[in-house]
């Protein structure tokens, strides 16, 4: 059984059409081709910064004579993105206001859609969302302005 998570857009109204389900879990197109997969999933700085590295890597191995060792470090970028490429594409959505809604455990995507579907029709009969586990920056104490010295420093105490 696979892991999904589910990610609802800002507006309520476009909520069951644009649904995101994301795989959580290694993405072999991730590590097989990093900078392509990442401009599919519109990573687009991320996948900038994996092509620039990529090459760096490249140049420095082949104007040092690593050989084998640069390779193997562009591989450790590649491995980086298979990894950690679905939690980039979680990450932009909710930068882009997305939220998340849960987690999904299904043998694919017909049936994660599925039991979301279930699950969001059985939670919305008068019973509150669950708590937020990532905190919404939007909600966050303003800044406070004042002298701080150190890492100790509270403002509006001496």
């Amino acid at each position: 059984m696979a892991t999904y998570v589910v990610m609802e857009p800002p507006r309520l109204r476009e909520r069951a059409d644009t649904t995101a389900f994301i795989r959580d879990g290694f993405s072999w197109l991730g590590f097989l081709v990093p900078p392509l997969w990442l401009v599919w999933n519109r990573l687009w700085i991320e996948a900038g910064l994996t092509f620039v590295v990529m090459g760096l890597l490249s140049m420095l191995g082949e104007k040092l004579g690593l050989g084998l060792a640069g390779s193997l470090l562009s591989l450790l970028v590649s491995f980086y993105v298979g990894l950690e490429g679905q939690g980039s594409r979680i990450a932009a959505l909710r930068r882009r206001g997305w939220h998340e809604w849960g987690v999904v455990e299904a043998g694919g995507l017909d049936d994660a859609d599925t039991r979301y579907a279930l699950e969001a029709e059985a939670l919305s009969d008068d019973v509150p969302p669950p708590p937020r586990i990532v905190p919404d920056a939007a909600l966050a104490r303003p800044a406070q302005m004042g002298m701080a010295l150190g890492l100790t420093h509270i403002p509006g105490k001496p």
